[in-house]
């Protein structure tokens, strides 16, 4: 459907999946008189304990979607692993944001890795392969080292490997599980730097400061804003992230991460990778923007005006709780400036993000404001 009002205080904003992103949503929602209605097969979601209704079935059941439906006014998502057959079924009934054809586009490397380099956007190069004989082949074209990366359901360093020389390709493929993938040339990169940017119904469009991400056992670990690049680069950075989200049509929040590549002295930019959803490496913003990027996708699908995405604070700093990190809410609260967030999972386990924490500094020594 395209059609799309601008949604009245009170009506329900359905969101596909349970996790902490679909939990802050619906508290974001909240924020702005909306009910919110979750779909997870998960019975035990941490969304489900701040929304109005929750409906505990598989993606794939027609005849829940079909009630799902009819209980809200408009769809999200807040994973783009949701089935895109599931996002298109719902979007006869109701209007789906951002578009199933986005998530189509976002959810297969190989498509959105097409999508960029036909539009002159740098990205790595790539060669889609469906067995190890194919890797092997393209490791000529790419040059050793080189990223074997399942075409769906990666995230967080899962569904990837590094391929060292030819003799490891059988090895690599059933690394990945035997499944059709992309061989991507290694960037040599600087740093790690993503923009979350939105898009409302009517072509205004939002982009937050670039950030500098950084990984620990590839998960991202901590996200500092700003990032430490400079100006020209980062309004390049944010342009970019604008045209993508114009091209698509996009109505939603997005986050582009992108390497920072330095060749003798010349920065430049190539993408990484897109999610179509709000982003672990915009949480800063829940504290150190004056909108906040769950807000402001929730602004953005119900067909509210966008809010600023300004910092607050010159430096913010969010680091990611993970495993039993979160354990010790005593010792997370006893400093100043730290703004926790916990995403009320009932059991931590290693590589779990179980929460984060927000830190807003004022000054070069990194104190906070007090």
């Amino acid at each position: 459907m395209t059609s799309n009002p601008l949604l009245e205080p009170g009506a329900t904003i359905g969101i596909l999946g349970g996790g902490q992103l679909g939990r802050m949503l619906a508290m974001a929602a909240a924020r702005l008189g909306y009910r919110s209605h979750i779909f997870c097969p998960d019975p035990d979601s941490p969304a489900f304990d701040v929304a109005a209704a929750q409906t505990v079935a598989a993606y794939e059941d027609t005849a829940a979607l079909d009630d799902f439906a009819a209980a809200v006014s408009v769809v999200t998502y807040e994973f783009e692993n949701v089935p895109v057959d599931s996002a298109f079924h719902l979007d006869r009934n109701v209007p789906v944001r951002p578009s199933p054809a986005a998530l189509y586009m976002a959810q297969d490397r190989r498509n959105e890795k097409i999508f960029l380099t036909d539009r002159g956007i740098a990205a790595a190069a790539f060669s889609a392969v469906d067995s190890a004989k194919a890797v092997s082949a393209a490791l000529d074209k790419l040059d050793a080292p080189a990223i074997l990366k399942t075409r769906r359901l990666g995230y967080d360093g899962k569904g990837q490997t590094t391929v060292h020389a030819a003799n490891d390709a059988e090895g690599a493929w059933r690394t990945i599980g035997e499944a059709r993938a992309i061989l991507e040339r290694v960037v040599p990169f600087e740093r790690e730097i993503s923009v979350v940017i939105a898009r409302d119904q009517t072509g205004a469009t939002a982009a937050y400061p670039p950030v500098w991400n950084i990984h620990e056992n590839h998960i991202l670990k901590t996200t500092r804003a700003p990032a430490p690049i400079p100006d020209t680069l980062a309004k390049e950075a944010q342009a970019i992230a604008s045209r993508i989200v114009e091209t698509l049509d996009y109505v939603g929040v997005m986050g582009v991460e992108m390497f920072v590549v330095n060749r003798e002295g010349e920065l430049s930019l190539a993408i990484n990778e897109m999610a179509p959803r709000v982003h672990n490496s915009g949480h800063w913003t829940l504290d150190g923007a004056a909108t906040d990027q769950f807000e402001q996708h929730i602004r953005a699908i119900a067909g509210l005006p966008l809010g600023s995405p300004e910092m607050i604070a010159p430096r913010v700093e969010m680091t990611n709780l993970i495993g039993d990190e979160a354990n010790d809410i005593t010792a997370l609260a006893s400093e100043a400036g730290d703004c926790i967030h916990l995403y009320g999972k009932a059991e931590s386990r290693p590589g779990r993000k179980m929460g984060h924490i927000n830190r807003l500094r004022w000054s070069e020594d990194g104190s906070a404001k007090v």
